[in-house]
């Protein structure tokens, strides 16, 4: 069933860690997690999408969507993937060229079960911390107050979803401007040599899935391993 907005409890027992876009590197993922110290029996993990394309091992999503222990959003390339089956509204050699070619080899049947998948993903999560709410998406959130971003998905739902999972404005423009109505914000999409807060939005594609490292921002603390967390201002200095 669709899920457009996904609430999660507080981890009572262990921590909860957000990661930046995997693009087909579960292995490598996994060695980080490891790494980390990362106990899947008391931990959590939250994907900002974008599982899948570019990396050698996209096909492993749907094994690690049945984790109970990981959960993500929907990013800019599960959309490709469901448009695709969905509708073919996509631009198909310029997917290709964005690692693509995976899917569009696969046979129809085979297409229509990741589709399903991926269908299944919300645009957003909020998870609850013991300071308050951090909330989960692929690009940037398209409301001032976060709590409309649920009924925004509900009548607005392809301008929002667009806006949650393919704009980059906040980082084009520097844009500090916070997410009122919850502690934190977290996305990927954009790569960033570290991971960057402007406001209360933390940028954590670190490029884990090319030449870079996933970085794990602790929803408790908003403490990123393996750095901290870059300021904008900080940044620019």
């Amino acid at each position: 069933m669709e899920q457009r907005f996904l609430k999660v409890p507080r981890n009572e027992s262990g921590r909860d860690y957000a990661v930046g876009d995997v693009h087909g590197h579960f292995s490598r993922l996994q060695e980080s997690l490891d790494r980390l110290g990362f106990d899947p029996s008391r931990d959590r993990l939250f994907s900002v999408g974008d599982l899948v394309d570019r990396g050698p091992e996209s096909e492993a999503a749907l094994e690690w969507l049945a984790r109970p222990w990981f959960q993500a959003v929907q990013g800019n390339h599960e959309d490709y993937a469901i448009r695709h089956v969905r509708t073919g509204q996509v631009d198909v050699m310029n997917w290709r060229g964005y690692g693509g070619g995976w899917f569009l080899d696969l046979p129809p049947e085979r297409q229509e079960v990741f589709a399903e998948a991926f269908t299944k993903l919300p645009i957003a999560i909020e998870v609850e911390t013991s300071t308050g709410a951090v909330g989960l998406l692929h690009a940037d959130c398209p409301v001032l107050f976060w709590p409309r971003l649920e009924s925004a998905l509900q009548d607005r739902y392809r301008r929002t979803s667009a806006a949650c999972q393919w704009s980059r404005d906040r980082l084009r423009q520097m844009d500090r401007t916070g997410i009122l109505g919850v502690r934190a914000v977290v996305a990927g999409h954009t790569p960033v040599a570290s991971p960057l807060v402007l406001g209360n939005v933390y940028h954590i594609d670190t490029e884990g899935w090319n030449e870079g490292y996933f970085t794990f921002l602790d929803l408790e603390s908003l403490q990123a391993w393996p750095c901290e967390v870059v300021t904008e201002s900080a940044a620019t200095e």
